[in-house]
């Protein structure tokens, strides 16, 4: 499976730094091995009318070149990456990172310049670059997370997440089920490949995965179970049931930090939109769901990403 790597400029991921995992110390290592739950970044593309797609199941391309070398840097630096089952379902995810293992040098051409800001080393004008990484993608990987209470994903060795596991180009996924006993034929090719089921209380009512007949964990035991994997962070990228589930007034003090590229259009009605649910004040009048704060701003070709972290609100 041919990949292309994808380089993201060091001057732009200087300013996301803050909203970053930190790259651990020993000290540090010591104060996260303490902590139950990972690093939570939430990302996300979205739409002028915060839609995600252009329907369920409609697989809708939003970002730009360079916002999307920036999610696949941030990738990069975080140890896993989640979704839930109906973004598994509807897009066939790679949930891979292909930002190249080094970044070209300064003295490359203008025209490897060009596609060094397009985010993209493309084959007419960006050889040198690859040439300059070696062509090689990069080998921090994160494991792929995949929310799936009833086991709806009928994964097999040609999922597109299979098929990067096995070319060594990205990891196999840890599935979060409900389902005590999943298909020893699944459970022996996630485990072929070095994935494999993680099996956690039945959840709560009401669809993590937007899928009415399926049940919600709650984060709290999702992160538990993520941390004691060994994985100190994790970013959350999808789909529309996870990140409003996420952005509820209870789990919003479970993100340290929230990263969203805004492309320039509209997606229109009757799409999947990203509404959390809200909460009334003392005096019964309804108040936001959540604010951002510590927010910065950082125009990527046509897009802007906004990166910030939820507000302490009383």
């Amino acid at each position: 499976m041919a990949e292309v790597p994808l380089i993201f400029p060091s001057a732009e991921s200087q300013r996301l730094e803050p909203h970053l995992p930190p790259l651990s110390t020993c000290a540090e290592e010591s104060e996260e091995a303490s902590s139950s739950f990972p690093f939570v970044t939430l990302t996300y593309a979205t739409s002028l009318d915060s839609a995600l797609a252009l329907g369920p199941g409609i697989r809708t391309a939003l970002s730009g070149p360079q916002s999307k070398a920036m999610t696949h840097y941030l990738r990069s630096r975080h140890d896993a990456i989640c979704v839930g089952v109906g973004t598994a379902i509807a897009d066939d995810p790679g949930l891979n990172c292909r930002i190249a293992a080094e970044t070209p040098t300064q003295e490359n051409s203008a025209t490897d310049g060009v596609g060094a800001l397009l985010g993209l080393a493309s084959v007419s004008t960006g050889e040198a670059a690859i040439r300059e990484t070696k062509n090689t993608i990069t080998l921090s990987q994160p494991r792929p997370i995949v929310i799936d209470p009833g086991l709806r994903w009928d994964f097999t060795p040609e999922s597109k997440v299979m098929q990067l596991a096995r070319a060594g180009k990205g990891l196999a996924p840890y599935i979060i089920t409900a389902v005590p006993q999943p298909p020893q034929s699944k459970k022996e090719l996630l485990e072929s490949l070095g994935g494999k089921y993680i099996v956690l209380n039945p959840p709560q009512t009401n669809g993590i995965d937007g899928d009415s007949h399926s049940r919600r964990f709650d984060w709290r035991e999702i992160l538990v179970a993520v941390r004691n994997e060994g994985l100190q962070s994790i970013m959350i990228e999808g789909g529309g049931a996870v990140i409003n589930s996420l952005l509820s007034p209870r789990n919003t003090q479970l993100i340290d930090s929230v990263i969203i590229t805004i492309a320039p259009t509209w997606l229109g009605q009757g799409s999947v939109f990203v509404s959390p649910p809200r909460e009334a004040g003392p005096d019964g009048w309804p108040v936001a769901a959540t604010r951002l704060t510590s927010t910065t701003w950082i125009p990527l070709g046509e897009d802007v990403v906004l990166c910030g972290k939820i507000s302490n609100q009383s």
